[in-house]
């Protein structure tokens, strides 16, 4: 289901230059950051790059949902963590990237903690967005 601008809270702005060997910043500039392609991939690896800005993106979002579906299943997750892996590779459209997603939830027994975020990709905007067009592993 997709939302209405009307229904829009926030929306953030970036601007790119020289695409993955350049620069970003939002409009507010609250980011502005060079980015270069990883050593991995030929680049010099001086800066960040897309995939670590979409790590960053995706975990604290997935924090987030983790943290709603919490309170909802009056759950602690105080002290937990996410991270977010962010692979990139040649595919056959040309690149594609493929995500691992890995919670640390030390208050909780391991049932309740896969149960928790297998929730949380449910309703994590990032997931929603990435769902049927990527891989996307959980681990708990």
């Amino acid at each position: 289901m997709s939302i209405q601008q009307s229904d829009v809270l926030y929306t953030a702005v970036a601007t790119a230059e020289n695409g993955r060997d350049g620069r970003v910043a939002t409009d507010d500039g609250k980011l502005d950051v060079v980015v270069n392609p990883p050593k991995e991939m030929g680049g010099s690896g001086a800066g960040t790059n897309p995939e670590q800005l979409f790590a960053a993106g995706f975990s604290a979002c997935f924090q987030g949902a983790l943290g709603v579906v919490a309170r909802q299943e009056k759950a602690d997750v105080s002290g937990s963590t996410v991270t977010a892996e962010v692979g990139i590779g040649r595919n056959d459209d040309g690149f594609g990237i493929i995500v691992k997603i890995s919670a640390v939830i030390p208050n909780v027994d391991a049932a309740t903690a896969r149960e928790l975020v297998e929730k949380a990709h449910q309703v994590c905007p990032y997931s929603k967005a990435t769902r049927g067009n990527i891989t996307v592993e959980l681990a708990v």
